[in-house]
């Protein structure tokens, strides 16, 4: 059976149903701006897919919510192994959920070709509470990166990267800008490069935690005062030195009250965290 097509004139559920009710065994091929995915039928049945870094129901979920792009049908065409374990149906009800939502966040994100970046905030705004996944997602905002990109280095769906971001444009932690605003000057004024303050604030915070947990009550007041003061400085835009500095004086002051093996420890338990946000991966 020759089947292709838009996916803007036939929605991948609906294609996906066509199919699946012959009980064909073959391999869609999607391609929508260059990006290439494959989701794998056997009788019927989807039984792998696979684009960018994702693979498995993952995989279709994220195909599930392109609204342009080509698709055609190869038949006979195989799986090297199964990924998706569940049915049709309940990936097709979970695909036209995550459609339904992904309209909603389209009217803050219009294309995962945007970049997000962190617009200049107020003095004392920049306290905010972040959960595990939007910290690390804040870790990779740099004003250059795509969505999408941001996504592939992840290996997130971008569907779930755009929820996190939602979130935070809402609230006005986070801005998007297209892709060729930073070369025409634009995007809404002036993009911070590098870590921006929340990032920094947010990984003072978690220092300041390590710190505490490794000196105990003992120390706390010298690690809140070395923590305060690194605020201060982050607020006053000094940057990655501010919390270069707060990680020598917590280490300084965890060598004096314990000693040198559990400031080697602290040292230890931080750097992974500097290492990270200093290369960005």
């Amino acid at each position: 059976m020759a089947l292709q097509g838009s996916l803007s004139e036939l929605s991948l559920p609906d294609v996906i149903q066509l199919v699946s009710v012959s009980g064909k065994t073959g391999a869609f091929h999607l391609d929508k701006d260059g990006e290439e995915g494959r989701i794998y039928l056997k009788d019927g049945q989807i039984v792998d897919a696979r684009v960018g870094t994702l693979r498995g129901e993952n995989a279709v979920y994220e195909m599930a919510i392109w609204s342009s792009g080509d698709f055609s049908f190869t038949a006979g065409e195989e799986a090297d192994q199964v990924t998706v374990h569940r049915s049709n149906a309940n990936l097709m009800m979970e695909a036209a959920r995550r459609l339904d939502e992904w309209r909603v966040l389209s009217r803050k994100i219009p294309s995962l070709d945007q970049v997000p970046y962190f617009p200049p905030r107020d003095r004392g705004q920049d306290q905010v509470t972040l959960s595990p996944h939007e910290w690390i997602l804040v870790t990779r905002v740099d004003g250059q990166r795509s969505i999408l990109e941001i996504a592939n280095q992840l290996q997130w769906a971008a569907f779930d990267v755009s929820k996190l971001l939602f979130g935070m444009i809402t609230s006005g932690l986070v801005a998007l800008r297209s892709p060729g605003d930073l070369q025409r000057g634009g995007g809404g004024g002036r993009l911070q490069a590098g870590p921006s303050p929340v990032t920094l604030l947010g990984l003072a915070e978690k220092i300041r935690m390590v710190a505490l947990d490794v000196v105990g009550p003992e120390g706390e007041k010298t690690i809140e005062k070395q923590y305060v003061a690194a605020r201060t400085l982050i607020e006053r835009g000094e940057g990655l030195p501010a919390i270069r500095g707060m990680v020598e004086q917590h280490s300084k002051a965890i060598s004096l009250l314990k000693g040198a093996d559990m400031a080697a420890m602290f040292d230890e338990q931080v750097r992974p965290l500097l290492g990270e946000l200093g290369s960005g991966r």
